[in-house]
């Protein structure tokens, strides 16, 4: 078995940060049973350009494999006694929603106990459920403007930058799924479920980490540094070569002894101005100009060799499709690949949380309610009358859909 092949996860999630959450436990086992209105055509991910057709595209696609999909509407009293039957047979009811939309759709542990008293009601919202944002919409890049990302982020004299990745988006995932496993693990423990209220802002404020602690007790003010700098070890940043770009990092004192000997200065290791951590960062300016002008007399692959072989911490800045074919990558088994009737066979990054052996069978992202044959026949046990039944009463959308 895989390590949650005995986990099932009710689903309504949208776009990225809800998707990537519960794609790294399907991958590992767990039946996510994915709910879309079928009001708004499902998922708005399966519509993200490019590479898109129909009501799919490869955006879905990477963060939706291994699922179920089953269009349902939760608002209409047919659709919510089709989601009260799934609670009762599931560990979780999982959402993405605007952090006032919980309450709304009545999905929050107070509304689900009845059918359920171990069930885990898990929202993921952009500003959580209580607090004066609350209600407002929350998206990567505004968190990542708001809660201080893109002011550290860019050259010191340029405009704020946000990361070139989501992170904001698939940090909130992660800890998404963090709180699913352990709300179910103490739900089978106690026999009590429970609310787990989840937030892009409260995520993207706690992995401000150590600059946030630095402000707060020390009155520390961080900013941007050049170079894509630390902000406070001196070098640990990026240095230009003669023919491209790689970044290097003292994080140690003897990382910084062994960078000297490879530049050919030794010398500047005993140098009072440079001799530790205080006494670099004391003296940034003239010693990154230093190293700059060396760093500029060699090739990449040449530094890199001779940085490798001195255990110093190094590494090229490679593009997106060097990343992608890098030999590191391919070892580790972090691309798989999926079959898909328009888009051949779909190459993604698969998750990292490697727990037992790599899961080798994965499932392409299911189109717009495939798997409702499989959801209401073999796990809720209806017959076709009540499915029939159902339909007709608008629980799967428009009426006879």
């Amino acid at each position: 078995m895989r390590p949650l092949e005995d986990v099932r996860i009710v689903a309504l999630e949208q776009y990225g940060a809800g998707p990537f959450a519960t794609m790294h436990l399907a991958d590992l086992g767990a039946e996510i049973v994915k709910i879309e209105d079928p009001g708004s055509g499902g998922d708005v991910g399966r519509y993200v350009p490019p590479f898109q057709i129909d009501d799919d595209s490869l955006f879905f696609e990477t963060y939706n494999r291994n699922k179920r999909s089953l269009a349902l509407d939760v608002r209409s009293p047919a659709g919510r006694a089709v989601l009260l039957d799934l609670v009762a047979r599931s560990d979780a009811v999982f959402s993405n929603l605007r952090g006032d939309v919980p309450e709304s759709l009545e999905i929050c542990y107070r509304h689900l106990k009845d059918a359920n008293p171990r069930i885990v009601c898990c929202s993921l919202s952009g500003f959580g459920m209580t607090g004066p944002r609350a209600a407002q919409p929350g998206y990567d890049y505004i968190l990542q403007g708001l809660c201080g990302w893109m002011a550290l982020t860019g050259e010191p004299d340029g405009p704020p930058t946000k990361s070139g990745l989501s992170l904001v988006d698939f940090s909130g995932g992660l800890v998404a799924a963090v709180a699913l496993l352990t709300g179910i693990h103490a739900a089978r423990r106690d026999g009590v479920g429970m609310d787990c209220d989840l937030s892009l802002f409260d995520t993207a404020v706690s992995l401000l980490g150590y600059l946030g602690t630095w402000h707060l007790t020390g009155g520390f003010e961080p900013e941007r540094v050049a170079d894509s700098g630390h902000p406070s070890l001196v070098p640990f940043q990026l240095f230009e070569a003669s023919d491209g770009w790689l970044v290097v990092g003292c994080a140690k004192e003897k990382f910084w002894q062994r960078l000297a000997e490879v530049l050919g200065r030794p010398e500047l290791a005993d140098d009072p101005r440079f001799a530790d951590f205080t006494a670099r960062r004391e003296h940034k300016d003239e010693l990154i100009g230093l190293l700059g002008e060396i760093f500029r007399t060699r090739g990449t692959a040449e530094w890199l060799e001779s940085l490798r072989a001195a255990g110093v911490p190094s590494g090229p800045v490679q593009s997106v499709p060097e990343a992608l074919r890098d030999p590191h990558t391919q070892a580790r088994g972090l691309v798989a690949g999926t079959e898909h009737p328009h888009f051949g066979t779909v190459w993604q990054p698969v998750t990292p949380v490697r727990v037992g052996p790599p899961r080798e069978d994965h499932r392409r992202a299911p189109p717009l309610d495939a798997d409702r044959g499989h959801v209401l026949e073999n796990l809720l046990g209806y017959d076709r009358a009540r499915i029939d039944a159902l339909a007709a009463q608008g629980a799967f959308g428009a009426p006879g859909g």
